[in-house]
């Protein structure tokens, strides 16, 4: 019989059934659909445990008195009132690791994309149905050699670090919270100030959490700073950059190109100005979910729940800025 109850917030669907299907046997998964009202969302987790979701409403948690934990699958967790439900005694947990190599190796994509230009080949290739080559057709460059600019060196800018070992980049990194000297030998990277790494980047790759600090951090000023043929990768949050300064930076060609995983609205409007450039490929927020990260953050998640629950200390704990 199942001993713990959880709730996993998720429209019914393929995402749903998998969830469930990985549960362990002494687990009860309640599946509460975003879409419902916020009585109805409470009347299901009346009685759970724990929360799998990256999203809740602390009037829904007001009326869950048994939850201990809120679990997340990826590594962001600004859409919680974090401040708000660590006060009411709920602790949360993100799952960054869950996603890192494949967010690294995304990043990596992106990286060649631009470099390669790749979105102009395929679309001049595939969609136009022309076979243009040569270099007065398609600006082309190496990531070999380049200056690659990692900010936040987290678990995935770590991973994306590693990755870039193969490459022979020269990687430079800023990040608030220091980095032990054997691990920056380890990763062959070198810290240097945020103003520093925009001048000297020919890529710029962002890999921070969505916080009051980094809510726009990447603006008119940074984008100012940067190389006029460097590229910047965001993979993170879209809020981190300023969306209205970056349009302005492609759109005058103050950085060679962009390329965006993430946006400030998501699902964005049809008529987003960045659609009309021919200098940024956009992905639909697709960095982390792969089949290989989708198991390990089921995995973690109902792992990390299980040990709280049986007393022990969780892993992963979130804590305020």
């Amino acid at each position: 019989m199942p001993t713990a109850k959880v709730a996993f917030f998720s429209p019914p669907g393929e995402r749903a059934d998998f969830m469930i299907s990985e549960a362990p046997d002494d687990v009860e998964i309640v599946l509460v659909d975003p879409s419902l009202s916020d009585d109805e969302q409470a009347a299901l987790c009346r009685d759970v445990s724990a929360m799998i979701t990256s999203k809740v409403s602390v009037d829904i948690l007001k009326q869950c008195p048994n939850v201990k934990i809120i679990q997340t699958l990826s590594a962001g967790y600004d859409m919680l009132d974090l401040a708000a439900i660590l006060e009411m005694g709920i602790l949360v947990a993100n799952n960054g690791g869950a996603n890192a190599i494949a967010v690294s190796e995304h990043t990596i994509a992106m990286m060649i994309s631009l470099s390669g230009n790749l979105w102009h080949q395929y679309d001049i290739t595939m969609k136009q149905r022309q076979w243009k080559t040569g270099m007065d057709k398609y600006r082309v460059k190496e990531i070999t050699d380049k200056t690659i600019g990692i900010v936040g060196m987290g678990r995935i800018g770590k991973q994306v670090a590693k990755r870039l070992k193969g490459f022979d980049t020269k990687t430079i990194y800023y990040d608030v919270v220091d980095i032990p000297q054997e691990v920056q030998q380890e990763l062959n990277v070198q810290p240097v100030e945020l103003d520093d790494l925009l001048r000297e980047s020919d890529i710029v790759t962002l890999h921070v959490p969505l916080t009051r600090r980094t809510r726009g951090m990447i603006s008119d000023r940074e984008l100012e700073m940067m190389k006029p043929d460097a590229f910047l990768v965001n993979c993170c949050r879209g809020p981190v950059v300023d969306e209205a300064a970056l349009h302005r930076a492609l759109s005058q060609h103050k950085i060679a190109a962009a390329g965006l995983d993430v946006l400030e609205v998501e699902p964005t409007p049809v008529d987003n100005p960045l659609f009309d450039l021919d200098n940024v490929v956009i992905t639909p927020h697709m960095a982390g979910p792969g089949e290989e990260s989708t198991q390990r953050a089921a995995d973690f998640a109902y792992y990390n729940i299980a040990k709280l629950l049986s007393g022990e200390e969780a892993e992963s704990l979130v804590t305020p800025e």
